[in-house]
């Protein structure tokens, strides 16, 4: 057989990388093997939605080796941890498996135990995340019986999978309660560790501009230390407190926990450092990254794993050829903001520009920092376009990597 490509993770970027790796490649080349421990590939965008009885959770989880292409050989184990050195991975019984390329696609891990209390009095009766389907799950049930007092938005610290979730929550919550006839009777509170509503400037003012608006309490600079469940109060790293009757947290985010038992291969929180152009390692040139598991700074989200996996998937060509690699990754990110009433906004940008004013992908098309029903629609349709288009490794007719100036306005460069 030809050279072996080993996939760590069954998930979004690890599927997609997988997919498209078999769509480019003649598969006589290479052999392709994911691991990953569960069947359970999930549609994680819509957690977001189960809380409000928007989504179905079973209709958000399908098999992980279905949406694999005939020809990618898939383990379902787990994974102890790298021999860098050897080129070896270990799983769980034994399964050794070298490789000849290492792509680590394992996502980020929700540690709500590393927050003191988080985990404690009043985990899932009032202390809830949405960010897994127990989470989101036990959520719905909570705001069906709810009917009123302080509801608290928070995230816990920085990175995070899919930044603007929590944000669509509160919008969410907004309009939830205003469905139910009871928003005067709930206080909405969003709590972050940033100095304003998202990390870009231009879309901070947009986000906290819409909070303000729909009568959110914003509160900045706000890092979870503790979480006292029975007294119902988050308080922060500087004891700041925020009294609360619901507290909907996204807890700490970290790597996968094999990485941190691989000597050599992340950083302290367990992600996966690589050049963020090439998305390859530093120390191991053999070693790649894609997704929420690689320490870049770019958003931990979908849209980024897409547009990352096209660069990927060249430059696992151009290493195993002895060619030099395509530096062209440049963070691209895209993300539309459910802000309720059936309409979202969309935010487009990379590493060096900020979310633009204009429309996406072109001058004909989504209109950008602006609430639309289009956009909403766009949201909904992405569900489709995930399960039938992205994860196959199908590229989208004029969606490339890099970040599309035609339609933008660039009025505050």
């Amino acid at each position: 057989m030809g050279k072996h490509i080993v996939i760590l993770g069954g998930g979004t970027a690890g599927t997609m990388t997988a997919n498209r790796l078999c769509r480019t490649y003649d598969e006589s080349g290479y052999r392709i093997t994911v691991v990953d421990q569960d069947d359970d590939h999930v549609y994680q965008p819509g957690l977001l939605f189960v809380p409000f009885g928007l989504a179905e959770p079973h209709h958000l989880v399908r098999s992980r080796p279905r949406q694999l292409h005939v020809g990618v050989d898939y383990k379902q184990a787990r994974i102890e941890r790298v021999d860098l050195p050897a080129r070896t991975v270990h799983l769980a019984g034994g399964i050794r498996l070298d490789y000849n390329v290492l792509v680590i696609a394992t996502g980020a891990a929700l540690l709500p135990e590393k927050t003191e209390g988080l985990t404690g009095a009043g985990w899932g009766e009032k202390v809830f995340t949405f960010y897994d389907q127990p989470g989101a799950i036990g959520l719905h049930h909570v705001l069906e019986r709810f009917d009123g007092g302080r509801v608290v938005i928070d995230v816990a610290d920085l990175p995070l999978k899919c930044p603007v979730a929590p944000l669509e929550f509160a919008f969410l919550a907004d309009w939830y309660f205003q469905r139910r006839g009871i928003r005067d009777r709930v206080q909405l509170i969003y709590a972050t560790p940033l100095d304003g509503a998202f990390t870009k400037p231009v879309a901070a003012k947009a986000l906290g501009g819409l909070l303000a608006e729909k009568g959110i309490e914003l509160v900045s600079e706000f890092t979870l230390g503790e979480v006292d469940g029975a007294g119902g109060r988050l308080v922060s790293y500087d004891e700041r407190e925020i009294p609360f009757d619901l507290a909907v947290v996204v807890p700490l985010h970290g790597g996968a926990g094999y990485v941190g038992r691989s000597a050599g291969l992340g950083d302290e929180l367990d992600f996966v450092p690589v050049d963020p152009h090439t998305l390859q390692h530093p120390d191991r040139p053999e070693v790649f990254a894609i997704g929420d598991a690689a320490g870049l700074p770019a958003s931990k989200a979908g849209s980024v794993a897409h547009f990352e996996g096209e660069v990927l998937v060249h430059n696992i060509g151009r290493f195993l050829a002895g060619r030099p690699l395509d530096a062209s990754f440049d963070g691209h990110a895209n993300c539309f903001v459910e802000t309720g009433f059936h309409k979202a906004l969309l935010i487009d940008f990379n590493y060096d520009t900020e979310p633009l004013p204009g429309h996406f992908p072109g001058p004909v098309g989504l209109p950008l920092l602006k609430e639309s029903h289009a956009n909403h629609l766009g949201k909904l349709a992405f569900e489709w376009l995930y399960w039938h288009n992205l994860l196959p490794g199908r590229e989208l007719p004029g969606l490339g990597s890099a970040m599309p100036e035609q339609g933008k306005h660039r009025t505050h460069a």
